[in-house]
C-alpha cells in the first residue's frame, strides 16, 4: 500500500496522450531504475534522460530537477486502479495489505524503499510521497467500513488508526530495522490489529 502537501494543490490528474505520455512513461521507466540501481545520490537528470532516450533539455524543461523527477514518479502512481484486498474478514483484507507490502518492499531492485529514502532527502518527493500515502490510507478505508458493516468491530473505529496499526510493523521491521522479511509477520500484525479492533482499541472516543 504505497501519499496533501501543505504548501499548494496537488498536481492535476490529468494524463497527457500521445507523444507526451510516451516521453513520460520512458522517463518514469528510467527514474526508477536508476534509482533502484544506484539510489538517490546515483540519480541524475542526465542518467535518466540516456536511460530514457530523451534529450536532456527536454527533462531539464518538464521536471527541473530530480525532486520534481520523484514527485511525478510518486503522483503517477495514485493514477492506478489499485484496490484493497477483499475476502470477506477484516483480519484477512489486512493480511492480504501487509503481503503486499512485504512483498513490495523486499522486491529487487528495492525500488519502493529507495523512494521511501528519497522523501527524506527531496522536499518535492516528501510531499508527494505524503500525497500517495494519503490515496493509499483513503482508498484502504473501505476495509474497515466493509467489516462495520459486517458487524466484526464497533461502528465508530477510526480506520486510519486501524490501517496505520495494521501495517506500521511491516515498515518498522523492513524499514527501520532491515530485518529479513517474516513470512508470518503479514498475517501476525493483520491478526493483533483486527482483534484490538474488536475491542474497540481504535473507536473515535478512545483516548
Amino acid at each position: 500500500m504505497t501519499h496533501p502537501a501543505d504548501d499548494g494543490p496537488a498536481p492535476p490528474r490529468r494524463r497527457p496522450g500521445g507523444r507526451t505520455a510516451r516521453v513520460r512513461t520512458q522517463v518514469h521507466d528510467a527514474v526508477l531504475a536508476e534509482l533502484g540501481e544506484h539510489g538517490f545520490d546515483g540519480l541524475t537528470m542526465e542518467a535518466v534522460a540516456a536511460r530514457a532516450g530523451v534529450h536532456r533539455a527536454t527533462v531539464y524543461r518538464r521536471w527541473g530537477d530530480v525532486g520534481g523527477l520523484l514527485a511525478d514518479v510518486l503522483d503517477a502512481a495514485a493514477d492506478d486502479a489499485w484496490q484493497p484486498p477483499d475476502t470477506g474478514s477484516l483480519e484477512r483484507d489486512l493480511a492480504g495489505l501487509n503481503r503486499e507490502i512485504q512483498d513490495a518492499m523486499t522486491a529487487r531492485p528495492p525500488i519502493m524503499a529507495a523512494l521511501i529514502a528519497a522523501s527524506f532527502r527531496s522536499e518535492k518527493a516528501e510531499r508527494a510521497q505524503r500525497r500517495l500515502w494519503e490515496d493509499r490510507y483513503a482508498r484502504c478505508e473501505i476495509v474497515v467500513a466493509r467489516a462495520v458493516r459486517r458487524g466484526e468491530i464497533p461502528p465508530d473505529t477510526h480506520a486510519r488508526r486501524l490501517l496505520i496499526a495494521a501495517t506500521a510493523p511491516l515498515y518498522h521491521h523492513l524499514v527501520l530495522l532491515r530485518t529479513p522479511p517474516d513470512p508470518d509477520l503479514p498475517d501476525h500484525a493483520a491478526r493483533t490489529a483486527a482483534l484490538a479492533a474488536t475491542a474497540g482499541a481504535f473507536t473515535s472516543t478512545d483516548r
